[in-house]
């Protein structure tokens, strides 16, 4: 059963975002030029939505809705920054303030790559270069990160350029693995000025500052491309997924670019911005309402050296650059198998123009092996069934790193997240004579790849049979040992407990703690127990840094596993809405501090997970795949397995075959 879409949630159009930047232009005085960072749907507010919804289903006349965009933008070359709500509907600026000095906009590729220009031909940076003695025809590369922030001169926006070197007898190669030579010198430039402001000497020996640059050193090259290997595999036989009579699933249009989607009892539609990249709303199962939002909120990568200017050094992947913006062009064969659909997104560029993000989310059906299976011992008959599961699936390029993110749905009503972690580590100098640090493990000569964390936050905003849900955890307590009721000393139950204040709170793997979604206004008819969906995540070390540090003022995510607020309009990014050289104090740790009643209410979860990455060795030149699973289940919620019903797995209907026997003939019978 599909629900029925909400045009008002669709991603703005390529004509809305020209609309916007034109109507901010026409406010200004002529031959005022802007740099914009951000032009997203601005999302009605929730209230206006639902009854859009609730008005659908009771086939009553539904409440017109304003389309709104939020705008962030500079004036060019100028440290004044602005946002904007600007109405689609009325063409005119509702709301439009500057910011203040110390708040920033992201970053984005057209700056970065003109102060990457800048750097390089910069007579200081030069000089800097020479003195490491690099070799004749050397060609440097640069990277323009976040600045970050200690507190220390950093209110005016500025990028830490970090520069490395192709292979010097491949300095033709556009691809070379440059991240195999990291270079010592680290410029520091004002991002609105463009000036260079110091050159940092980063540190490469024991010592904990800088001891002055030394001439580089010969070194190999380390290459991930296929055509620089000594071989390949030559042993890989075809593996190829064929739907005869098509896929499963079904895609609707909304408007130009909102999609809706409908896969066995499974229905939901998308949206796509540039700060989130994909988004889910209005989840169903079998016509049962689930979720009413579901997004990646944010994740920030903290690294562990203590050392200036690496004490800085932490991105915020999504505030700092966008999922969006940042988004791949998926390819068939290679991105994703079988039969695809493809979905668009647009985005804004600096000049306020829509931006295509072609074929940036991909739709496909995959086999996740045996869904579930009993033998009959008795009769030694045997019925099995074959999972199978609908991803959406996009990627991201941050640099250095790729993010696959996925949202898999399976039939037995389960919602995973999953989070693929793979790319290339960014890496600093560390002297040749040197095969340890405190801070990270020497992957290559004179290559240290230091210790970080990857800690992601998953905004749910949930509407499990409505919105009027609460937050409880169950874990699984001893009984103390009794003659009457535990003689044996083996006995434990479970202990549900409500959360009854918005807060952060976090798991406790030697109770079994579990959290769950519940709306305890609708009860199973079997065993009378509120319907809910439990929230299965995988155990992760929190945030490192300490309290008074300010990665963990400015991750205000990363301290717990779970966070829960009362729901409010515009309250989407757990890290702020800008996190560039952020100070804390604007994202989900203070909106949880007001410890608003969240039982019964209209409640949001931020589940947060990831990993602690050491790195080895192995996972350079370029790194095999780190998966991260959350997953939501539903809890009590259906009267039986749901996915009782899923044909048994047959011959006819699969039809494998048997793999080459030794004697080569593939059919030959068994002895």
């Amino acid at each position: 059963m599909a629900t029925a879409p909400i045009p008002a949630l669709s991603p703005l159009t390529s004509a809305e975002i020209s609309t916007c930047s034109s109507i901010i232009e026409a406010a200004f005085p002529p031959g005022t030029k802007f740099h914009f960072k951000f032009i997203m749907l601005q999302e009605p507010p929730k209230e206006t939505v639902v009854a859009f919804i609730n008005a659908n289903k009771e086939g009553k006349p539904r409440p017109s809705i304003e389309r709104l965009a939020f705008v962030a933008y500079y004036i060019k070359d100028t440290p004044l920054f602005h946002e904007a709500i600007v109405s689609l509907s009325q063409r005119k600026i509702l709301k439009n303030v500057r910011l203040p000095d110390d708040v920033h906009g992201c970053l984005d590729g057209p700056e970065q790559e003109e102060i990457e220009r800048i750097c390089l031909s910069h007579p200081d940076v030069q000089a800097a270069l020479a003195e490491l003695q690099l070799p004749p025809g050397a060609f440097v590369v640069g990277e323009a990160w976040m600045y970050g922030s200690d507190g220390i001169n950093d209110t005016t926006r500025q990028y830490q350029m970090y520069l490395y070197m192709r292979d010097p007898d491949n300095s033709t190669e556009p691809d070379s693995n440059h991240y195999a030579f990291p270079l010592p010198v680290s410029p520091v430039f004002d991002a609105t000025t463009k000036k260079l402001i110091r050159i940092d000497t980063l540190p490469t020996g024991t010592e904990f500052e800088a001891t002055g640059v030394k001439p580089w050193k010969p070194k190999p090259a380390n290459e991930y491309l296929p055509e620089c290997q000594e071989s390949l595999r030559t042993d890989i036989k075809p593996l190829r997924v064929i739907q005869p009579e098509g896929a499963s699933f079904k895609i609707s249009k909304v408007g130009e670019r909102g999609t809706t989607v409908e896969w066995q009892k499974w229905s939901f539609q998308t949206g796509f911005n540039q700060r989130e990249g994909l988004i889910l709303y209005n989840v169903h199962y079998d016509g049962r309402s689930l979720f009413y939002r579901m997004s990646l909120s944010e994740m920030s990568v903290p690294y562990g050296d203590p050392r200036m200017p690496y004490h800085r050094k932490a991105a915020f992947d999504l505030g700092d650059a966008g999922a969006g913006a940042t988004a791949n062009n998926l390819q068939l064969g290679c991105d994703c198998l079988g039969l695809i659909q493809y979905l668009d997104g647009v985005v804004c560029d600096a000049d306020g123009k829509p931006e295509a993000r072609n074929n940036c989310v991909c739709i496909h059906e995959q086999d996740s092996g045996i869904g579930w299976k009993h033998t009959n011992f008795r009769t030694n008959r045997a019925v099995v069934t074959r999972g199978r599961e609908l991803v959406l699936q996009t990627i991201l390029t941050l640099a250095n790193y790729e993010y696959i993110l996925a949202f898999v749905f399976n039939q037995a009503g389960e919602i995973h997240y999953e989070v693929r972690a793979t790319g290339i580590l960014n890496t600093q100098p560390i002297d040749d004579d040197l095969f340890e640090s405190a801070f990270g493990t020497v992957v290559h000569p004179g290559v240290l790849a230091a210790v970080h964390q990857h800690l992601f936050s998953l905004r749910v905003d949930p509407a499990i049979e409505g919105h009027a849900n609460r937050l409880v955890y169950d874990e699984a307590c001893t009984l103390p040992r009794d003659p009457a009721t535990n003689p044996h000393g083996m006995g434990y139950m479970v202990k549900e407990t409500v959360v009854d204040k918005s807060g952060g709170y976090d798991l406790d793997l030697a109770n079994s703690r579990t959290y769950k979604i519940q709306n305890a206004a609708v009860k199973n008819p079997i065993n009378k127990k509120s319907v809910a969906y439990k929230i299965q995540v995988p155990p992760v070390q929190l945030l490192i840094a300490d309290p008074e540090s300010y990665h963990h003022k400015r991750a205000e995510f990363a301290d717990h596993h779970i966070y829960v607020t009362k729901y409010q309009d515009d309250e989407l990014y757990a890290g702020g809405k800008y996190t560039n050289q952020s100070r804390g104090g604007t994202g989900v740790r203070s909106w949880a501090a007001r410890k608003d009643n969240i039982v019964d209410e209209d409640l949001v979860v931020f589940v947060q997970f990831g990993l602690n990455h050491i790195p080895r060795i192995e996972d350079f030149p370029v790194m095999p795949v780190e998966i991260i699973r959350v997953a939501f289940k539903p809890a009590n919620f259906f009267t039986k397995n749901p996915a009782i019903d899923v044909p048994p797995s047959t011959q006819n209907f699969n039809q494998s075959r048997l793999a080459q026997s030794l004697e080569g003939d593939c059919c030959a019978p068994r002895l």
